[in-house]
């Protein structure tokens, strides 16, 4: 008779052990609270050292009364920024404000039309595009403004082109003048406006032009109503980015324009070095300082409602 032998029971593994989080002490949490601070202390030096004293003595300054030379004289007042209100610095103000709107259009419209084109290229040459658009600012601002000088004097290559469309007749005199002067500004902005709307409409696919096309929608439509509203994003950084630059740009103005026409920056300018008067040119500059914190508040509630505006749109 044969011996049957039972099989072992399985064995079961070991039930896992679940080990509690590990609570961090309070030894921890103050060695993790150095370590952030010795990491920020240089940025947060900088920063106050750099940006926070020099503007918090700005403002103290455009309170104060300024001696018989022009110099800080100390006190309290507000006869410097009372003074802002004349007719000839309201008019610096709105003429600036103005001619920052209208440069914000120009660079956006071109922005966009130069974006669009690169857009539709093949990518090695989008690099190629780009780079050249970039090169011209590795020079100095200052240099750049003067080859506007060469360009735009009279028998200059402007004049000669002008010449030979049969626009002008013999030297013709295009500097100083506002014209030169937006010319500059447009020049010196326009790629800050090119590449926030080109990383938007580099995201758009091309499908969505083309399946509008065959829709019925011509050259108009297809970009009002499909590529402008989805490069939205990048022609609200576009516009913020040179309306606010522009409002505080002085050479500009001054070698291109002969400074007849004046920015903020031309004014705050002028009341530091040839009025010399101290208290009301750092007056001027907390103005200006304003009308930026504005713009960038207009700017992000802009943003804000864009955003929420596709997010509704995405939920829906």
């Amino acid at each position: 008779m044969t011996e049957t032998v039972a099989a072992p029971p399985p064995v079961s593994p070991p039930p896992s052990v679940s080990l509690p989080p590990a609570v961090p002490t309070r030894r921890t949490g103050v060695r993790r609270t150095a370590v952030t601070a010795a990491l920020l202390a240089p940025a947060g030096l900088t920063v106050g050292a750099l940006v926070l004293v020099p503007l918090a003595l700005v403002l103290r300054n455009s309170f104060a009364t300024a001696d018989p030379y022009g110099g800080i004289q100390g006190g309290f007042t507000l006869a410097n920024y009372h003074e802002l209100l004349d007719p000839v610095y309201l008019k610096v103000f709105g003429y600036s404000l103005g001619m920052a709107a209208l440069n914000s259009v120009v660079c956006l419209v071109l922005g966009y039309m130069v974006s669009y084109y690169l857009v539709g290229r093949p990518p090695r040459r989008q690099g190629l595009l780009l780079l050249l658009i970039i090169v011209p600012f590795w020079t100095d601002f200052l240099v750049r403004t003067f080859a506007w000088i060469n360009l735009l004097s009279p028998g200059g290559p402007v004049n000669a082109l002008t010449d030979a469309l049969g626009l002008t007749h013999g030297p013709t005199e295009w500097i100083p003048s506002q014209g030169a002067s937006f010319v500059g500004l447009v020049y010196a902005f326009l790629p800050t406006a090119i590449f926030p709307v080109y990383a938007s409409l580099r995201g758009v696919d091309p499908a969505l032009g083309e399946a509008a096309r065959d829709l019925g929608c011509g050259w108009w439509r297809v970009h009002t109503r499909v590529l402008l509203p989805l490069a939205r994003p990048g022609l609200l950084a576009a516009a913020l980015l040179t309306f606010v630059p522009t409002l505080g740009v002085f050479v500009i103005p001054v070698l291109l324009g002969g400074g007849k026409h004046q920015l903020i920056g031309n004014l705050i300018v002028t009341l530091y070095t040839e009025f010399r008067n101290q208290p009301m040119g750092a007056a001027a500059s907390v103005v200006l300082l304003a009308l930026m914190i504005v713009s960038l508040a207009v700017f992000g509630a802009a943003a804000g409602r864009l955003r929420r505006a596709q997010r509704k749109g995405g939920t829906s």
